[in-house]
C-alpha cells in the first residue's frame, strides 16, 4: 500500500510556534508530528510514503533525511512554488505512487492510537472507492452516511450549509479523522485541477460511487490546529501508560 503525509501546511492557526519552523516539525512527546506519523505508517506496513511540503520545505528535507527505515520509502512532493490543498497535492503527487496500489492519506497534525492495521484491513474487505475514518466527536462539520455507513453528504451546523449526495430516511453524523484510503481507480474520475480540498472531490463523486465510513470508536484522537490543543494533546500524552504511548506510532 502506498500512502501520502499531508504535511505543507502553514500551520497559520499555530501562531507563533510556527514562526521559524513548519507545524509538522513541532513535537509531541519528544518527537515530531512528522517523525510519529512515519513511524506509525511504518509500522502498519506501508512500503511507500509521499510526503508533500512547502512551508519550511529546506528544515523539512532534513527531517526527512533524518528519518531512516530499512523497509519503508520515503519520497518527497515538493510544492514550495504552490501549495494545493489536499486535493491538488494528491494530484500532483500520483506519479510519485507505485501504480495500482491504494493510498492511505494522513494529515500530519493529527495524533491517535487507531489502529492503522485495522483500517487497512477494514479498507480491503469493502468494495468502495475509498474508506473514510470517522468519529463521534464535538466538531461544527459533520460527514453525514446512512445506514450501511455509506458517505451521503456533509454539513456545517454553523452555517448552516449542507450538502446530500444520497438521499436516506436517517443521517449518521461522524467528524472526520483525517486519515482515509482511496483505490487508484479514483484518479481517473478526477476533472479538477490546480489547488482543491479532496472533500470536494469526494462529495461529488459519493452520488455516483460508494465511499465507506470507518468508525473509530474507542480511540485517542487529537487534532493539533492551535497552541491551546498542543497543550491539551501534550498533556494527555504525558498522562498515558507505555503502552498507550506505543499506540500512537
Amino acid at each position: 500500500m502506498n500512502a501520502m503525509l499531508f504535511a505543507a501546511g502553514l500551520g497559520t492557526r499555530l501562531k507563533p510556534l510556527t514562526n521559524n519552523k513548519p507545524k509538522a516539525l513541532i513535537e509531541v512527546n519528544g518527537m515530531t508530528m512528522l517523525q510519529m506519523a512515519l513511524k506509525k505508517m511504518e509500522n502498519s506496513g506501508i512500503r511507500k510514503v509521499v510526503v508533500n511540503i512547502h512551508h519550511f520545505s529546506d528544515l523539512m528535507i532534513e527531517e526527512i533525511n533524518r528519518f531512516r527505515s530499512d523497509c519503508m520509502e520515503v519520497v518527497v512532493s515538493d510544492e514550495s512554488d504552490q501549495l494545493l490543498d489536499t486535493g491538488g497535492g494528491l494530484l500532483k503527487a500520483r506519479p510519485l505512487f507505485d501504480a495500482n496500489s491504494p493510498v492511505l492519506l494522513y494529515n500530519v497534525d493529527i495524533v491517535t492510537t487507531a489502529r492503522l492495521k485495522d483500517f487497512i484491513a477494514f479498507h480491503h474487505t469493502h468494495t468502495g472507492i475509498a474508506s473514510l475514518m470517522v468519529k463521534e466527536r464535538p466538531t461544527s462539520r459533520h460527514l453525514l452516511f446512512n445506514d450501511r455507513m455509506e458517505l451521503s453528504g456533509w454539513e456545517n451546523t454553523s452555517s448552516g450549509e449542507r450538502i446530500i449526495t444520497k438521499e436516506t430516511s436517517h443521517f449518521h453524523s461522524y467528524g472526520f479523522q483525517g486519515i482515509h484510503i482511496l483505490e487508484p481507480r479514483i484518479f481517473d474520475l478526477m476533472t479538477e485541477s490546480g489547488k482543491f480540498p479532496i472533500m470536494e472531490l469526494y462529495l461529488r463523486l459519493a452520488r455516483d460511487h460508494t465511499f465507506m465510513g470507518y468508525e473509530s470508536r474507542n480511540d485517542l484522537w487529537f487534532d493539533i490546529g492551535t497552541p491551546k490543543k498542543l497543550e491539551t494533546t501534550r498533556n494527555a500524552v504525558e498522562q498515558m501508560s507505555e503502552d498507550k504511548k506505543r499506540q500512537l506510532f
